[in-house]
């Protein structure tokens, strides 16, 4: 009988373990938050679920989702609509960035295929309409924030940028992203306790 009962604990524990990977795997991951580009949304150090399911299903990514996606390989080299460039860019990166990196990146989704985008003071400009972004922090000035040449984004992308708009590297400099590189929409913050709820 007690041989029985450990038989079935240990039988119980296995499949609870098989199911969390599985669900971790194809459906909800959790996500840590490593730089303040997405602040004042979400704190360096936060942890929020990804729905991946979603995305797998074939649901692209609307304007105002915040996602965890894979960038360009040359992400962090800031190809074109460079903030080093001393502010002569006037528009940002319309063209996607090479390759892909294996590393993953959390941005708001601020613009998506077929739309018009421009930027003044770090404020998106979207279809000749200036967008309602409550949740930014204001861009202190200086080349990333303002490209006032708007670009197209183009069917089957999205541009994406963090909240943070003076400390974000994001597609103003490397461009929009194809929505095949996108992951999964981030929906809820779990830790720390103060800060949970959804995202």
């Amino acid at each position: 009988m007690r041989r029985n009962s450990l038989f079935e604990l240990t039988f119980t524990v296995a499949v609870a373990l098989g199911l969390a990977l599985c669900v971790q795997a194809y459906a909800l991951k959790p996500y840590r938050i490593p730089s303040g580009s997405m602040e004042p949304t979400l704190q360096v150090g936060q942890r929020v679920l990804v729905n991946r399911v979603g995305h797998r299903l074939g649901a692209d990514p609307g304007v105002g989702d915040v996602v965890v996606f894979h960038p360009p390989a040359d992400a962090n080299a800031g190809q074109c609509g460079d903030r080093h460039s001393g502010g002569a860019t006037k528009r940002p990166c319309a063209r996607p960035g090479a390759g892909v990196d294996s590393e993953t990146f959390i941005k708001r989704v601020v613009a998506v295929g077929g739309d018009t985008l421009a930027i003044r003071n770090g404020r998106v400009i979207r279809n000749g309409r200036l967008a309602d972004e409550p949740f930014i922090q204001a861009c202190p000035g200086g080349s990333g924030c303002d490209f006032p040449e708007p670009i197209r984004i183009p069917k089957g992308y999205v541009f994406l940028m963090g909240d943070n708009r003076g400390s974000s590297d994001d597609s103003r400099f490397w461009g929009p992203i194809p929505v095949s590189r996108v992951i999964g929409k981030a929906f809820a913050s779990y830790w720390p306790p103060s800060q949970l709820g959804g995202v």
